[in-house]
């Protein structure tokens, strides 16, 4: 069983047309993804053909609105490759057409629209990953929703593998890689943003994989700032019994100081790297001490 996306998926993208949407749509679809429409308002009608390297050799067609995907493709999965003006709107749309899952890219959504869309999307009983994250991917079933390097991920043909949660998306990548170079294949992988008002917290993916009898571990990786590691270190100390691996970047950050991600700032004492570790080794989570080791620290978990 995948978490949030595999096989079942039948993907919008919104803003297919753009270069960024152009681009990822034809990374996607040579990687395996089923994508059955695009969206551009003024632009239904048209087929995106991607580009003339493409492996593929099957037209999307594209529609002006995401409920017209929905009705005339039956999307059930969107992401969002639209400017950062606009993509509370794209949100809003895709939850409102009925969309289950809705992936956003973009980054640099003002706050207070990305709140409006954030309470929206909930209120429609829609999953939100991001905004400003890589994506999902299930690699055992070919299903890349994102932006994510799909040669570096590892699947199994019996789907079993690792869960990966990150709050960084290059981090997610280092990650992958040393899992995918000691023979440990992914299950599904959550890039799930590093905004401070984002659809999906730690906690929630967490509760997410504790349900997929395929996910034989987890990695999380998360960053100084807020308090949403803590809150799923507690989760797991209480709830999840299968090895977790953590690692938490920004440790040498100074106070007041924003590193990376609008969401990685120390503020008022709190959300520190320390207090984070402190958590996370309470709970029973393995540490690793360097990006590097994070591999090693996972083999090290499972015993192997």
């Amino acid at each position: 069983m995948a978490v949030l996306v595999g096989k079942d998926t039948r993907l919008v993208v919104q803003g297919i047309t753009g270069s960024e949407g152009t681009f990822h749509a034809s990374q996607m679809l040579d990687y395996g993804t089923n994508i059955v429409a695009g969206v551009t308002p003024g632009k239904g009608g048209l087929n995106y053909g991607g580009n003339e390297k493409d492996k593929f050799s099957r037209d999307v067609p594209i529609y002006n609105t995401v409920r017209d995907a929905v009705q005339h493709a039956k999307a059930n999965t969107s992401i969002i490759y639209v400017p950062a003006p606009f993509a509370a709107d794209a949100i809003m749309e895709a939850a409102d057409a009925g969309i289950s899952v809705i992936i956003c890219i973009t980054e640099g959504i003002p706050t207070n629209d990305m709140m409006k869309a954030y309470w929206f999307a909930k209120e429609k009983g829609a999953v939100l990953i991001g905004p400003n994250c890589p994506g999902v991917i299930t690699p055992s079933e070919k299903c890349k929703v994102g932006i994510m390097p799909g040669f570096i991920f590892k699947g199994d043909a019996s789907g079993k593998g690792i869960g990966v949660i990150s709050r960084s998306g290059t981090l997610t990548y280092e990650c992958v890689g040393q899992l995918s170079g000691l023979g440990l294949a992914q299950s599904t992988c959550i890039g799930i943003g590093g905004d401070p008002i984002i659809g999906t917290r730690f906690i929630d993916a967490v509760k997410m994989f504790a349900k997929d009898d395929l996910t034989e571990a987890l990695v999380m990786i998360g960053e100084i700032g807020g308090s949403a590691e803590e809150e799923a270190a507690a989760y797991i100390k209480k709830n999840y019994k299968k090895p977790v691996v953590g690692f938490i970047a920004g440790r040498t950050a100074p106070p007041g100081r924003r590193m990376g991600h609008a969401g990685a700032i120390v503020s008022g004492g709190k959300g520190t790297a320390d207090e984070k570790l402190a958590a996370l080794k309470s709970a029973g989570i393995h540490i690793a001490e360097s990006p590097a080791d994070i591999g090693a620290t996972m083999q090290k978990a499972l015993g192997r």
